[in-house]
């Protein structure tokens, strides 16, 4: 008989946030591949990021009253923070889309956010491994990926910038959608943030 249990439920706020974070990435996706309702969808977003904020605080405030936690509390602090990053800079994004007045996206804004979808949804599939940390193998497939993307996600970020200062650009256009480009790139870097947490847990706990 186990007298003081570790508290599973945190494996409930993990799960709970990735699809949080995931709902706020095909959101982000939506708006800029269909970009109608513009103010009317960043908010939505908005919401989902609030939803993922409590989410963050509920987690953190059961660290702190928690004597046996199921894995080390700084990995618990440091994975729930990450998670909500993520949200953070997606819902910036949406913000800057709906505070910019664009009239229309582009085709690298509609490749940066699949990048950025592809990679949450690795991150997702990573997270609901952790509850039973088997398969290592396969969760590190997972962290290959995510890297992957990361890479493939500055590149693409990289050559969008460039393409902004072709011919005669227009310079207003230029800095908002450049400051867009690079805040998709920051949420896909803060996926990796989150696999690299991850990783940790998995050579700790294997």
């Amino acid at each position: 008989m186990r007298f003081l249990p570790s508290d599973e439920r945190f494996y409930d706020f993990f799960e709970a946030s990735v699809k949080k974070v995931v709902e706020g990435a095909v959101e982000l996706e939506e708006l800029i591949g269909d970009f109608k309702d513009v103010p009317l969808r960043a908010k939505q977003i908005k919401d989902t990021e609030h939803e993922g904020d409590v989410i963050t605080h509920d987690t953190i405030e059961m660290l702190n009253r928690t004597f046996i936690t199921p894995l080390d509390r700084e990995d618990i602090h440091d994975l729930i923070s990450s998670l909500d990053d993520i949200l953070d800079y997606l819902e910036a994004c949406a913000e800057r889309l709906s505070l910019f007045k664009l009239t229309k996206t582009t085709d690298e804004a509609r490749l940066l956010v699949g990048i950025l979808v592809k990679a949450v949804k690795e991150v997702e599939q990573a997270v609901f491994k952790l509850r039973r940390l088997k398969g290592a193998d396969s969760i590190m497939k997972n962290f290959i990926e995510i890297n992957r993307l990361e890479n493939e996600g500055d590149y693409v970020c990289r050559a969008a910038v460039a393409k902004l200062f072709e011919g005669e650009p227009n310079p207003l256009e230029v800095i908002k959608w450049k400051e867009i480009y690079e805040t998709l790139e920051n949420a896909i870097d803060r996926c990796e943030d989150v696999a690299n947490v991850l990783e940790g847990i998995v050579l700790k706990n294997a």
